[in-house]
């Protein structure tokens, strides 16, 4: 029986109970989730997570361009490696030049870009797609990624220029959807620009959505934004999205 939903990045690591986000998800139609870590503390629940619903969570790890500023990256790095043989993706890794620390400080950017090129690497030897953070840095997390990563990748929740969208899918990347759909103009404008054959959902739990975290149960709400921009039955946009992700991901 095929899938119905997938939520392609979701950080559960955020979230004490797991039993009642799995219950309303399955209840939702969410029939796989792509867990992503940041750090060391998230790259380890995410693998309780996927051990305790295995065929159902799927880990993703990395190293978050925020999240390395008070642990030791190289431990984490090697972490990350030395379980990537678990793990569908190499994730969240990327670049944020809207961060904090990384708007007037141009060694953190410059070391946001190292540790991103390592995982890039990482994630080609390992032969693993990659799900990439790019906020305010598109062109770089681009230019990085077709210069040292893999031929598999989705820029989530993409809201940058629509030139280097343009650049990114003719490469052969994908965007995801997230609740932004409803309200982003940007994000809005990426997914209108953007062939339905190269997005897939996500929820990024627990972002807010409407005043409250989010979970994976919101995702049929990402589905029917996606829906109202292309012009699509839900239908459609589930069984596109869910096959786009079962490709990049190979579940």
């Amino acid at each position: 029986m095929p899938r119905r939903l997938i939520d392609t990045h979701a950080h559960l690591d955020d979230f004490d109970e797991m039993e009642p986000i799995i219950k309303r998800a399955r209840e939702a139609g969410v029939d796989a989730i792509i867990a992503v870590g940041a750090n060391m503390r998230a790259c380890r629940l995410t693998l309780e997570w996927a051990e305790a619903y295995p065929g159902y969570i799927y880990p993703a790890l990395g190293v978050h361009p925020t999240e390395w500023f008070e642990e030791d990256v190289e431990e984490t790095l090697r972490f990350v490696e030395e379980h990537l043989d678990r793990c569908v993706a190499v994730g969240e890794i990327g670049l944020d030049y809207w961060s904090r620390e990384a708007r007037k400080n141009k060694a953190v950017r410059r070391r946001q870009r190292e540790i991103y090129v390592r995982q890039l690497e990482m994630a080609v030897e390992h032969e693993k797609p990659v799900s990439i953070h790019s906020r305010g840095s598109w062109r770089d997390a681009l230019d990085l990624l077709l210069r040292h990563g893999p031929d598999r990748a989705v820029f989530h929740w993409y809201s940058g220029p629509l030139d280097i969208l343009q650049e990114l899918l003719d490469a052969g990347y994908y965007i995801s959807a997230t609740p932004a759909a409803e309200y982003s103009k940007h994000h809005r404008a990426a997914l209108r620009e953007a062939p339905l054959e190269r997005i897939m959902l996500e929820t990024d739990s627990p972002v807010e959505y409407r005043g409250n975290p989010s979970e994976p149960a919101v995702l049929p709400k990402v589905a029917k934004a996606l829906a109202e921009l292309k012009g699509a039955s839900i239908e459609e946009i589930v069984k596109t999205t869910t096959r786009n992700a079962e490709r990049l991901f190979k579940i």
